[in-house]
Order: C-alpha cells, then structure tokens, then sequence
C-alpha cells in the first residue's frame, strides 16, 4: 500500500511508533504497536481511533484505571500445556497479579458501562473465572512465596526444622561460650562456611575442638569448625529440607494441574492486557501531542485545520513555536504545487500531510484540530530524499524516474502521492519538462496529492490546469526569514538571490549571476517577489484593521456598559431622592395641618395666631422646594458614591450582595463580605448609609486574615481524583491561599501516567499569581508531588 517501503520511515512514521513503545508496559504491547501498519478498511480505522479516542477521555477525565500489573502469560501458559511441568513460585504469582489487574480492568469497564463502547468491545463476552485465584491464593502469598501451611506435611516439615534449627544454635552457643572461657577462640563472633555455623578457633587450638574444618583464614591463623554433637543436627536438617523441597514441588505440581483446564482463558487474558497496554500507549503518546480525533470521510480527501507535525512537537528545540498547517485537497483542489525558498517549510508541509495521513489509518489520533477531515487512501506514493543505490546501479535521478515509472503506471483516484523536489537531480534544462509531463500523466489518473518544486515551468502548468493549484510558503522579504505558513492559490518565489545577499555573497557574484539568467525568468521572480511583497503588505495591514477593530469593539462594549451603569444608578438615586422628597412635602403638610389646628383651637387670638406664623415661617424656610429637594439629594447621593473610603459599606449592584470596603486601588475596590473577598470596580457599587464603618474596617481586615490563615491547610491530595475535579478542588485551594497571603502550596497527584500532574501543572503555569513550581525531593515524593510558589 506504500511504496517505497523506505517511505514509511522517511516521514518519520517509525520515530512515532518508538514513542509510542515507550508508553507501553509489557513487551506484548510493544510487539502489537511494532506491528502498526497504515489500514485501507473504513470501519476498521474508525474503531481504532474511537478506541485511542476512548482511552484518552477516560485518561483525562475519568478515576485513575487499574494498571498495577503487566506481566506476560503467554510464556507462562505454554510452560504449564506441557504434562509433568510444573509452574514455580514467581511465576504463580506473575499469573495472580496479572488476572487481579484483569478483574480489575473488567469491573472498571462494567462500572462505566455504556460510556466507552469501543474499548468495552476489547473484553467482550470475556468471563471473570475467581477459582483460578483463590487455587492460588491458597498455596501463594502475598509476598509470592509458597504459604507454610500449604499442605499440612509441609507445615509439620516447616515446624520440625524450625524446632531442629533452635536446638543448633542454643548447642552451639554452649560450646561457642565455653571455647570462649578456654581462651580457644579467635575474635569475632559465629560465622558461616559452607552453608554450616562455625566457630573460629585459633590453629593453634583446633585440635581442642572436636568437629568439622569448613574452612581457614587467609594468614591460616583462624580455623572454622563445625563441632561434632552440632554436625548431626545440621545434617538432620539438611535431610528436612530436602523432605520440604519434595512436598513443595508436589504441591506446584498439583496447583499447575488444577490451572490447567483454565489455560485457554489465560492466553484470553493475556490478549486483553496486551490490547489494553496498546490501545492506552497509543492514548498517552496523543496526549503529549495534544492529538484529537479527526472526522473520517469515505472520500479520497484531506483538509487539515491548524495541523502540526507531531516530532516538531515533541521536539525540545521547536516546542512552542510550531507553525500550524491548513490545506485542503478534494475533487476540485486535487494536486497542490508548493513552491518557495529554502528552509521554508515546504518539505515539511508535505511530510506533515504523509505523516498525518498514515496515522490516521494506522488508527492513531493527529495533531489537529476535531473538525479536520481525513480520507481513506488505497495506496500512498512517495519520493522523499536521495535514493541513489551502488548495488542497483541507479543514480539520484535514475531513482527518481523509477519511482515517476511505478507512480505513472499504478496510480489511480484512491491514490496519495507525495513528491519533493519534482524534477531535480538532472539538467533543469530537461528536468522541468519530464516532471511537467509526468504531473500532466497523474493528474489525468485523478489522484490526490502534495509537490514541492521550485521550476517556473511547474507553477505555470499548475495555474494553467485544473485540478492543479499553486501554494506558496510565506516569507519576510523585509526582514529575509520564513514565516512557515502555507499560502494556497499563488506560486512562490525561491529567493535565491536575497538569500544569498544576506548571508553575504558578494555583489559583484550576485550582479554576475543575474546576467547570467533569462531576462523572462528574471522577470517572472521580480514579479513573485513584488506579488510576495504586495500580498504581505496587504496582510499586515489586514492584521492592523482587525485588531483595531477588536479595540473599538471592546471600546463600544466598555461604553455601553457604562451608560447602562449610569441610567440604573440614575434610576435608582432619582427614585430615592423623590421619595425623600415626598417626605419632606409630607412633613411639611403635617406642620402647616398643627399650625392651623392651633390656631384654629386659640379661638383666632391674634397675639398667638402672629406668634404660630412666625414659627411656621421659620419651620418653611428650612424646608426646600420638592424640585430643589430633589436635586440636593440626588447630588449629594452622587457625591457620597463617588467618595469612598475604608470601611465603607456598600451594595454590589449586579447581586445585591452588602460589603465592606478593605482596600481602595485605583478604580478597584477590595470587598470583604464574611471571610471571602472579592474585587469590584468602583462602579459596580452603591455606598449604603446608617451603618458603623470606619473603625471596623481594618480590625475585620485583620481578623479575618489571622482566622482564615489559622484554618488553611496549604497541602492537598488529588490523587484518585478525575481531572475536571481535581482541579476544581486545586482552584478553591489556590484562590484561599492568595486570600490569605500564604507563601506556597504542597499539591499530592501521584506519579502514576502522569496524566493529572501534566494537568495540574498547565493549570499552574496559566494561574496569575503563580510564580514557580517544582517536584518534592526525591526521597519524599519526587514528582509524585509539586510545590507551587504564590
């Protein structure tokens, strides 16, 4: 399906799948991905990506899956097929650990049922068989050794040597202490030799000692001897243990027998853990590339959105500084012609289209974004690089044309070709007309595909053919460096010329060669490089407007906000300035009502009647007009909002909510409202009246912070957690610490995939007022643990 074979590595597929390898746990997985290979089955692509899709979901937002233990069955169960063979102690445990991490997968999955159908179809119809573990929970422990009491002969075994192992050491210590009264020892204390407790005796004094010579010192001053009433215990225990070894082989031996029967459902098992360990190294490799899933079309087409090469990413040296791609090729836009300098990208770009489209049907997700679309391909051609051969005879160019011959022949509409550099390696006298035939011969076959090429002839037949379209590669006539974003619709200048002036070629050479060149080809590069020049000036300009565009457009918002601020406070200080004003009126009637009433009841005497209306004049006159009333108090509202102070108390307009001012910066107010704070801006407030401020306010400042910084923990365990949730918790956390003021932040996520940490830890670079973090020491955590510094 590609041809060459070579060209698989030349764009760098196999570099992806060693990543990839890395990720895996068991070497039956890196077996599954070195067996990766481009698919031409719709449905079978489709599955293997939702698969990959599946697990990078539930990586990222999901409970940490049960990987503890990956060892492989496989060699395990054709051991025990054999008859008469029997497992050993490790391997029985192997198998325990390995069919609990099965379970465990098994249940994860069946808790969740429904939410991942493509991975739930990896262990279908597979049973959960509990006899096999507890045969070998009753014979192996948790530390994978053979259980005492496996059998009850062992146990009796077990216990006599124990018994006959204390009885040695309290005869040996007897007669070690009295060679030690007898002045016969040398120093130090019971040693072993040969697997037997000796006492070192000086030589001259090992014919005092009845027993067994194991061994000498170098000087031959210390003699080891093992005394004889000691010498028939040992043997008497080496005779136990070779009693132990035989029931203990009987016992593996009856244990394989019983997990026998049950051996095709291990090779079962052994399947799925290999799958499971694929399918989850092919979701972490997406996740450091930040890889999703593009939408598959039966069509022979591409259109990629903001694509990036995936080693590029990966790459120390470019991270962060990729260039995206877009480019579609379709029915109509079937062959794009990518001309322009060198160390432009244009190789790149082509690599990247390859690249993308074998991972797409190698089932494997792509740097891109979700709404990009990828076809189906029956056969992928490409000529990449120098494939001169001493073997075949075959020079760079002849290489070429043998690949131009296979591509001509066998070609068709379901085909990708990809070619770089069309047509070099020979006379360009020459050269540009057979690649022009050649790209006329497969565009007539329909196929799809990307070719990089700097001859004039190239660009002229592209934008004279249909299903042909020029593209170039940006670049900064001005500043002379590649801008690396593909540009569709017009061919490229190579800037051949300005590059060599910059790197310094000297004038005389430059002027020189341009004589040297047609006057037409002169004029078709000037002409590229003014339409280059234009179709940047035209850009930046673009640029310019549309962020100027955004300025008043936020502008606008900003003022529309404010006059809408503006008419609620209106509405809100004219509504209570009336109402202050209909009091006052009201007070008013209620005097001149008493006036009349008093007057009225002493009988219109005129003494007291002249002394009433003076008191009622003087009563009016402190009492303004209803409109002047009314514009006092809406001024002396206005005024009061405006000149805040500490410990003022205000409502927030937008909830309604009542806080006290903590602190004034500029157009900001620091609102305390309880032990939570919160920054307003000064318009967003109304100052309230009738309440005790001022002196309240720095002492709440203060006891808030003391209360608050007694009751913060600055240390927080995510681990288990699912992400969304994790850092939910991690905001809360995060925003209480910069409320009261605490230098740093201990953050628990566990090491497992590193999937939470790499979460964690983008979380941390994008939150203001962090400034730094880092792992916890090696011994205490290591980067299972992140400090944050506030």
């Amino acid at each position: 399906m590609v041809y060459p074979l070579n060209a698989i590595d030349k764009l760098g597929f196999y570099e992806i799948k060693d990543k990839i390898k890395q990720k895996c746990l068991s070497e039956s997985g890196r077996e599954l991905v070195e067996k990766i290979q481009p698919q031409t089955r719709f449905d079978q692509i489709d599955r293997f990506l939702r698969q990959t899709s599946e697990f990078k979901d539930l990586l990222v937002n999901d409970g940490a899956f049960p990987v503890e233990n990956f060892f492989p069955l496989k060699s395990i169960v054709e051991k025990a097929r054999v008859e008469g063979a029997f497992l050993l102690e490790e391997e029985f445990f192997r198998v325990l650990l390995s069919l609990k991490t099965v379970y465990a997968i098994i249940r994860y999955f069946n808790e969740r049922e429904g939410l991942y159908p493509n991975l739930e179809v990896l262990f279908e119809h597979l049973p959960i068989e509990k006899g096999i573990i507890r045969d070998i929970e009753t014979v192996i422990d948790e530390r994978g050794k053979l259980k005492n009491n496996a059998s009850r002969l062992l146990l009796e075994i077990t216990q006599q040597i124990q018994r006959a192992e204390q009885d040695v050491l309290k005869r040996i210590n007897s007669i070690f202490k009295n060679a030690q009264d007898s002045g016969w020892t040398a120093d130090g204390n019971l040693t072993v030799r040969d697997g037997r407790l000796c006492i070192p005796i000086l030589a001259e004094n090992k014919r005092k000692l009845k027993g067994l010579i194991h061994d000498e010192s170098a000087t031959g001053q210390t003699a080891y001897i093992e005394p004889e009433e000691v010498f028939q215990l040992n043997n008497k225990i080496r005779d136990l243990e070779f009693e132990r070894r035989r029931e203990v082989i009987r016992i593996l031996v009856e244990l394989t027998d019983k997990v026998r029967p049950h051996l095709p459902l291990l090779l079962s098992y052994h399947g799925l853990l290999t799958k499971v360990d694929f399918v989850r190294a092919k979701a972490l490799f997406a996740l450091d590339i930040e890889a999703e899933m593009p939408e598959l079309s039966k069509e022979a087409e591409i259109n990629l959105i903001n694509a990036r090469h995936p080693l590029l990413i990966l790459n120390e040296h470019h991270k962060g500084t990729v260039v995206p791609l877009n480019i579609q090729i379709d029915q109509l836009q079937r062959v794009i012609v990518v001309s322009g300098p060198n160390a432009g990208g244009k190789s790149v770009c082509m690599k990247t289209v390859g690249l993308l489209q074998i991972m797409v049907q190698s089932g494997l997700l792509i740097p891109a974004e979700p709404t990009t679309k990828v076809g189906v391909f029956k056969q992928i051609f490409a000529d990449i690089g120098d494939d001169q051969s001493i073997e075949s005879d075959l020079s760079t160019y002849s290489a070429h044309l043998s690949k131009m011959k296979y591509f001509t022949e066998f070609a068709n509409g379901r085909t990708l070709v990809l070619i770089d550099e069309f047509g070099t390696g020979t006379d360009p006298l020459f050269g540009g007309p057979i690649a022009e035939a050649v790209l006329e011969s497969l565009n007539k076959k329909q196929i799809r595909g990307v070719v990089t090429t700097h001859y004039s002839n190239l660009k002229v037949f592209a934008s004279n053919t249909t299903g042909l379209e020029n593209a170039s590669m940006l670049f900064d006539n001005r500043e002379m460096r590649p801008m690396y974003i593909l540009q569709i619709g017009k061919p490229g200048s190579s800037y051949a010329f300005e590059i060599a002036q910059k790197i310094g070629l000297g004038k005389d050479i430059l002027e020189a060669a341009k004589g040297k060149i047609g006057v037409q080809q002169k004029k078709v590069d000037t002409l590229l490089i003014d339409l280059e020049r234009e179709k940047k000036e035209v850009f930046d300009t673009k640029v310019a407007i549309n962020k100027r565009e955004k300025e008043l457009e936020s502008l606008k918002s900003e003022y529309l906000e404010l006059q809408s601020y503006l008419e609620e406070n209106k509405r809100v200080i004219l509504k209570k300035a009336k109402e202050e004003a209909q009091e006052i009126i009201k007070n008013s009637n209620k005097l001149i009502e008493n006036t009349v009433a008093q007057i009225k009841s002493a009988k219109a005497d005129k003494e007291k009647t002249r002394e009433l209306r003076s008191n009622l004049d003087q009563a009016l006159k402190a009492v303004l007009p209803k409109e002047q009333a009314a514009k006092q108090v809406i001024k002396e509202k206005i005024t009061e909002s405006s000149e805040l102070t500490v410990g003022d108390w205000v409502q927030i307009i937008d909830n309604g909510a009542e806080a006290q001012v903590v602190e004034i910066a500029k157009n900001n107010l620091i609102l305390a409202m309880g032990e939570l704070r919160t920054v307003q801006k000064r318009k967003n407030v109304l100052k309230l009246e009738g309440r005790e401020n001022k002196k309240s306010a720095k002492s709440l400042s203060k006891s808030l912070s003391a209360g608050t910084v007694a009751d913060f923990n600055p240390e927080i365990d995510l681990r288990g957690m699912r992400t969304e949730d994790a850092l939910n918790e991690l905001e809360k956390v995060l925003d209480r610490a910069v409320m009261v003021g605490y230098p740093s932040l201990k953050i628990i996520h566990g090491k497992g995939d590193g999937i939470l940490r790499k979460f964690i830890r983008d979380y941390l670079r994008k939150y203001s007022h962090v400034s730094r973090f880092e792992d916890e020491h090696q011994d205490r955590g290591g980067d299972g643990i992140t400090y944050a510094y506030l």
